[in-house]
């Protein structure tokens, strides 16, 4: 997550903001930093200074070289906040070059709904950025509106199809596609289509979620090929039948059209850190309903490309992070060697309970104020997140991302509750000092990938869909059981019949606790997950159980970002963090 101008200047008050960090930044040629990753230059497609599209043909050309080691960044469970995961990767990243080694970051692809929203951007922030910034954050190379162009054409070919009675029998009450924009829009949720005269279609409820959410942004990301987009594409289930059977992009006839309007966007797009560090940005699935991760292709050429490859999970430890083993390492067949946990002082204070905190406002006084014994008291989901990496026999390593109100002593405390849970703690500067800020961290990294781990998925893929949900929410959140509604069951049990049994699961609950309730802080036991409902994600190849109310359409704040954005007398864009 990037850090706000707010957060920049109370870091180090005589920091630039991130826009000023970036603007100042001296880019090298693009095609250099492919160089670096040893990408021939027929493979490199320039897009604009600073950016290109790597061709797929550059993964089969690096396949001759050593792996990389692997490094995933996760963290505790976020507070409104963020705790800094997209700095602390880069900062690492940068920190490994500062120690002599190649290493390339990869990362998910900004979303303009949050970015225009309360969020802000995500290329990092201070001296841990990837550049050019404003680029990043504001279209890239159309990856997102291509992902939005490619669904709302299977939208558009699924209320053709229903206009014109062609001769699958699609139940027009029970279809499941519905439209996506990439903008923040909460008026958008539920709609009606096809109101007027009858050559403007068929009537019926339906609505927007935000392109993130979109299974044909899940599908990019898990793809390993132009021919594996256009064979998991063809298998999305749009809809059912009046009997109830499933209704596919493919019966539909769209499937090859998305995967032309596509056919660029499966290509990762490399950029540089401002330490001229490779970094690949694509894909930008929601971490809620999918895997939050970025692509596995960018990944097949990164884990050639150097010494160490460093990659990004969504939202805390037990969501994105277990997403990372259990579905997106099933697909790519890429083991990590070892894993980041990232926290902060202010985030243990707010697990503690003793403060409100509220995205886009000043912290509370008393929370910056000098308190171990308020860490100590929200530590127990930093142990629960240590805990929830090494259920995966990944070694992890705790990366403290420092602020100045933070004391040596609560520093100490997290050190010595880490160690006592069996993970090394280091503290960090990178976002004040960039890679100089993150030697230690670099170190520790090294150390813990080369003690290895014995990576293992949470569950083998003949368990049962219902077991598998049961056993992410008892050994990974805490829970005491799982209640399913019989709607959840039927459905289950259908999926089971249809062959979908073996696949994995993704459970879809709040970002903001452990639980599925947001206001249960720290590592809350004894509660029962519940299961609404769970649907199927036939293209991208999971299952995913809906735990509560999960908005895939987010709404603007009173205070959007978009409503700072401005471009000034030279055409410079403002605003942007």
């Amino acid at each position: 997550m990037a850090i706000t101008p707010q957060e920049v200047r109370h870091a180090q008050p005589s920091m630039p903001d991130n826009l000023t960090i970036a603007r100042d930044a001296r880019l090298w040629p693009i095609e250099e930093i492919a160089h670096r990753m040893g990408v021939p230059g027929e493979a490199v497609e320039p897009y604009g200074r600073g950016v290109a599209k790597l061709d797929l043909a550059a993964a089969d050309a690096l396949a001759g070289r050593p792996r990389a080691r692997y490094v995933v960044v996760s963290a505790i469970t976020p507070t409104p906040l963020g705790e800094g995961k997209t700095t602390t990767a880069i900062g690492l990243v940068q920190g490994l070059q500062q120690l002599g080694h190649a290493a390339t970051v990869a990362l998910r692809q900004s979303s303009m709904g949050p970015t225009l929203g309360i969020k802000g951007g995500a290329a990092g922030g201070g001296y841990s950025q990837v550049v050019p910034m404003e680029r990043i954050n504001l279209h890239l190379t159309g990856d997102i509106h291509a992902v939005t162009a490619a669904h709302n054409l299977l939208a558009a070919m699924v209320d053709n199809h229903l206009h014109h009675r062609h001769g699958i029998d699609l139940d027009p009450e029970n279809i499941r596609w519905q439209r996506v924009v990439d903008i923040n829009d909460r008026a958008l949720r539920h709609i009606v289509t096809g109101l007027g005269p009858r050559t403007d279609g068929v009537t019926r409820q339906s609505g927007f979620e935000i392109t993130a959410a979109s299974e044909v942004m899940a599908v990019l990301a898990l793809a390993d090929s132009l021919q594996d987009l256009r064979r998991r594409l063809g298998r999305m289930v749009v809809g059912y039948t009046r009997v109830g059977e499933p209704v596919t992009a493919e019966e539909i006839g769209a499937a090859g059209a998305m995967t032309a309007l596509l056919k660029e966007a499966i290509k990762p797009n490399l950029l540089q850190t401002l330490e001229h560090a490779p970094a690949l940005i694509h894909a930008g699935p929601f971490g809620n309903i999918a895997h939050g991760n970025s692509s596995i292709v960018a990944d097949r050429i990164g884990i050639h490309g150097g010494d160490f490859l460093v990659t990004e999970a969504g939202f805390g430890a037990d969501m994105g992070a277990e997403r990372f083993f259990n579905i997106k390492s099933r697909a790519s067949g890429l083991a990590p060697d070892a894993a980041v946990l990232v926290v902060t002082v202010r985030a243990l204070k707010y697990h503690s309970g003793r403060y409100r905190v509220v995205a886009g406002k000043p912290l509370p006084a008393a929370m910056q104020a000098e308190s171990p014994e308020d860490v100590r008291a929200g530590a127990a989901n930093l142990i629960k997140q240590i805990d929830n990496i090494r259920a995966h026999g990944v070694t992890p390593v705790v990366a403290i991302n420092a602020f100045p109100s933070d004391s040596p002593g609560e520093h100490a405390v997290i050190r010595h509750l880490a160690d006592a849970a069996g993970a090394r703690a280091v503290v960090t500067t990178h976002v004040r000092d960039g890679g100089a800020g993150a030697i230690e961290l670099a170190r520790a990294v090294i150390d813990a990938a080369d003690n290895g781990s014995e990576f293992r998925f949470l569950y083998p893929d003949d368990m049962p869909p219902d077991a598998k949900i049961e056993r992410i929410a008892t050994r990974l959140y805490g829970a005491a059981d799982v209640a399913f509604a019989p709607e959840a069951r039927r459905q289950l049990e259908a999926y089971q019949e249809q062959g979908h049994g073996g696949l994995p699961v993704c459970i879809a609950k709040t970002h903001l606790s452990l639980s599925s309730d947001p206001t249960l802080l720290g590592a809350p036991t004894g509660w029962t997950l519940p299961v609404r409902e769970v649907r199927l994600s036939a293209g991208a190849g999971f299952l995913y159980a809906l735990c509560g109310d999960v908005r895939t359409m987010p709404g603007l704040g009173a205070d959007p970002a978009a409503a700072r954005l401005d471009i000034d007398d030279n055409g410079e864009i403002t605003g942007l963090y």
